[in-house]
């Protein structure tokens, strides 16, 4: 079998792969759940390439992660659910209905228009959903409210930007971030008072609430609390590796190192950063 550009091609090794007696002992064990967790390991593997700008490992981390779909549909077709087929055709559904302005009658010709017809369009499929899940599970079993939408399943972070953003579409939201920064400040102190009594599921609690507290004012000022938070990590492992590699010219090991002598480099790694 020869490599190919053609998307059957993957299809047909998933199945080979996938085949209970001439396939791999690994791929024919596995289920939703066991793929689950490298599903979301590619997810974010493609968006470090984005932030890498490395476009010879976006191709293949966007690969890696269409694997993953492939992976999941073969599984989905073996149960009888569905196929790699049906999952394309849902979305290309999907998109077509998304976006009347360009394949049908409808007039949105600014990215505002096209947001809030796309948000009208989304609530309109939320309620189709919710209602063939309550056929499906019974009407008292499936009840999901206005945040039901939001997948419990995303991380933590990323859910509590979409949380929000759920919640500020009926109003439930501060029109500037300055209350924000004073609800920051009230869960710091929160915060304080956790840490002296010394209760450690109040002071999870609280870190939450804090955590929470600061990736709204990130959604108010448009920076997204995920990229950010990534930028911020990028920083740390550039500082950390100066420290590191300070040290070592001295003949000093980081296990040897003090606070003070650590503290200081870093401040020199940030004292450098600044005047480039």
């Amino acid at each position: 079998m020869e490599a190919s550009r053609d998307i059957s091609r993957l299809i047909e090794i998933m199945e080979r792969l996938r085949d209970r007696e001439t396939g791999c002992p690994w791929d024919i064990e596995q289920d939703f759940a066991s793929i689950k967790p490298y599903t979301i390991e590619e997810a974010y593997e493609v968006a470090d390439a984005i932030e890498r700008n490395d476009m010879g490992d976006l191709c293949e981390e966007l690969g890696d992660l269409l694997l993953q779909v492939v992976f999941h549909a073969r599984m989905a077709e073996e149960a009888g659910h569905f196929s790699f087929g049906d999952v394309v055709e849902a979305v290309t559904r999907k998109m077509i209905r998304r976006h009347p302005h360009v394949f049908a009658r409808s007039v949105a010709d600014t990215p505002d228009k096209v947001k809030a017809q796309w948000d009208e369009i989304k609530t309109q499929e939320k309620a189709e959903r919710a209602e063939r899940r309550a056929r499906l599970g019974g009407e008292e079993t499936f009840k999901i409210g206005h945040l039901g939408s939001v997948p419990r399943t995303f991380p933590a972070l990323m859910e509590a930007l979409k949380l929000q953003e759920q919640a500020a579409k009926v109003g439930f939201d501060w029109s500037e971030p300055e209350p924000i920064l004073d609800k920051i400040e009230e869960e710091i102190a929160e915060f304080r008072a956790a840490l002296a009594k010394g209760d450690k599921a109040h002071i999870s609690d609280e870190l939450g609430d804090l955590i929470f507290a600061a990736a709204n004012i990130g959604r108010h000022v448009k920076a997204d609390p995920e990229d950010a938070l990534r930028g911020t990590n990028t920083k740390f492992r550039r500082r950390f590796a100066h420290i590191e590699k300070a040290l070592a010219a001295k003949g000093v090991s980081l296990a040897d190192a003090t606070l003070d002598e650590m503290e200081a480099l870093w401040q020199a790694a940030k004292e450098e950063e600044a005047v480039r």
